[in-house]
């Protein structure tokens, strides 16, 4: 004879745990997807206070989502940004509007310049902190704040952002995720791009005294990247200017052995041996950059070899 079991026996009220959770399991997914999908929206119609009131409850409900640091981070950045005109009679880095006097001689210029409320940008920086306390793996959110840094120019943090996301590369081996914790495609590359591309921003900003900066970056990297030419060249750009030569040179030899045809780099070190007076290895040097280079390249290593040979 077959024995039902009564509503209440554990078996019956195990099933009933597990449906419960599952389903639990199930809305929160559904749930997050939501706010995220809402935020997207909202923010895409700059609809800023319900942002507010949704990452409020976001926050509340759900406070693990990787995606609610990166929304909050975006909200509190962009509603940081105030645009401030001024009337300046040096002719501007940007663009500006012209001003002339009755006479039509240019009397001064109108610009528009950023600025950021610090209570607003505050926030976002502590919401992305966050983000990266909790989620370390996500590369998304580390290069979210350096690039936040570089646009309000502060390169210190800058610059120990990017040496910090490097470092934990080792940790993490480079398992990086990105938006929605989707694992990144050739992540060790896609990060060494990155770090390039933040080296040259800084190169960028004709600012002699971020050439430390650059070499500090640089040389981190290359402790654990050895092998990354773009690195090699750029640091050693700085060091040049610092009139480090040796120590740009030996730079410059290690992309060299890694691709000797480079003709950017043999130009470089070419470059790097007349700066220090060695002009016997500054020709050599512009000689193979001659054999290497495109057209362009060509005829400056002409026009530097006949110069060479002239003094």
């Amino acid at each position: 004879m077959k024995i039902k079991l009564k509503p209440n026996t554990p078996n019956n009220l195990m099933k009933k745990l597990t449906s419960l959770l599952t389903l639990t399991l199930l809305s929160n997914l559904t749930f997050g997807q939501t706010y995220y999908d809402n935020f997207k929206k909202l923010f895409k119609e700059n609809d800023t206070s319900k942002i507010k009131t949704l990452l409020s409850e976001w926050e509340k409900s759900n406070p693990n989502d990787p995606e609610f640091y990166t929304s909050a981070f975006n909200y509190y950045f962009s509603n940081s940004k105030q645009e401030i005109l001024s009337l300046q009679t040096a002719t501007p880095k940007n663009d500006g509007f012209q001003l002339r006097d009755s006479s039509g001689n240019v009397a001064g210029f109108l610009t528009s310049n950023l600025n950021y409320n610090q209570e607003k940008l505050k926030k976002a920086m502590f919401y992305i902190n966050k983000g990266i306390e909790k989620f370390p793996n996500r590369l998304d959110i580390r290069f979210g704040k350096c690039y936040v840094l570089g646009q309000i120019e502060d390169y210190t943090n800058f610059t120990k952002s990017i040496i910090e996301t490097v470092e934990y590369s080792k940790v993490n081996k480079n398992q990086w995720l990105w938006t929605e914790n989707k694992p990144k495609e050739d992540a060790e590359k896609f990060m060494l791009e990155t770090v390039h591309t933040y080296l040259r921003q800084l190169y960028e900003t004709e600012d002699d005294s971020l050439l430390n900066n650059m070499i500090q970056i640089g040389v981190i990297t290359l402790k654990y990247y050895p092998k990354s030419i773009e690195i090699l060249s750029t640091t050693s750009v700085a060091l040049m200017l610092l009139e480090n030569y040796d120590k740009a040179i030996q730079y410059l030899k290690q992309a060299e052995q890694l691709n000797p045809k480079d003709f950017i780099v043999l130009s470089n070190i070419a470059q790097g041996y007349k700066l220090k007076g060695d002009k016997e290895n500054a020709i050599k040097y512009y000689e193979l950059t001659l054999k290497h280079g495109d057209e362009q390249a060509k005829k400056y290593a002409q026009t530097q070899i006949e110069k060479l040979k002239k003094n």
